[in-house]
C-alpha cells in the first residue's frame, strides 16, 4: 500500500513543516490555542506528548489507504503555572525538536492538537490557520469531524447535490434493509 500525502477527502489540513516554518518565523512569542474565536486551552498548559501516527484504512467503497499525522498533546497546567502565562513559541519548538531528534515526524503529516480536561472531552483538532500578532501567536483549531472518504463511489451526494429527498439524516445515504434484523 502506498503511503499517500493528504488524508483522503480532506481538502483543508495543515502539515506539520507548514506549522513549524509559521512559529519559527517571529520572535518568541506566547502560543495560544483558539477554537471558533475563543481560547479553547489556558495559560499553564504542558505539551505532554508527540505522536508520529500511520494510518492504513479501508473506506467503506473498498479503497485501501494510508497517510500520516503528527498530533500534539496538550494539557491543563496547575492554578500556579498558569500564573505564568502562555508557553512561548521558543519553548514549544525546543520541545517539538526533541522529540523528532527520536520519533520519526514527518513533514507532510497533518498535524492535529489533542486537548481535553475535566469538562471537555479529549478531540483531535485539526489545524485551520496560524496568526502571528504583535504580542502573541495564534493557532487556530476546528472540531474534528467524520467524512464518506469514498464520497462518489458509494452514491454519496456532495452538499451541493443534496436535496430533501436525499439530505443527511434521512436515511438515503446509508443501508436500506426491508426486515428487521435480530441477533441471536
Amino acid at each position: 500500500m502506498t503511503m499517500t500525502q493528504t488524508i483522503p477527502g480532506l481538502a483543508d489540513q495543515t502539515s506539520t513543516l507548514a506549522l513549524l516554518r509559521t512559529l519559527r518565523a517571529p520572535p518568541q512569542r506566547p502560543l495560544e490555542f483558539w477554537l471558533r474565536g475563543g481560547r479553547l486551552v489556558g495559560p499553564g498548559y504542558h505539551v505532554t506528548e508527540v505522536k508520529a501516527v500511520t494510518i492504513e484504512a479501508m473506506d467503506c467503497g473498498g479503497r485501501p489507504s494510508a497517510w500520516r499525522e503528527t498530533v500534539i498533546q496538550l494539557m491543563d497546567g496547575t492554578a500556579q503555572e498558569a500564573q505564568a502565562g502562555f508557553m512561548t513559541t521558543r519553548k514549544f519548538l525546543a520541545i517539538y525538536d526533541r522529540v523528532a531528534r527520536h520519533v520519526p515526524v514527518r513533514d507532510e503529516a497533518e498535524v492535529r492538537f489533542e486537548y481535553g480536561n475535566s469538562a471537555t472531552p479529549a478531540l483531535q483538532y485539526h489545524v485551520t490557520h496560524v496568526e502571528v500578532q504583535a504580542e502573541r501567536v495564534i493557532v487556530h483549531l476546528r472540531m474534528p469531524g467524520v467524512q464518506c472518504k469514498a464520497g462518489e463511489a458509494c452514491g454519496q451526494p456532495t452538499a451541493a447535490e443534496a436535496t430533501e429527498e436525499c439530505a443527511p439524516g434521512s436515511g438515503c445515504c446509508g443501508p436500506v434493509t426491508s426486515d428487521p434484523i435480530t441477533l441471536g
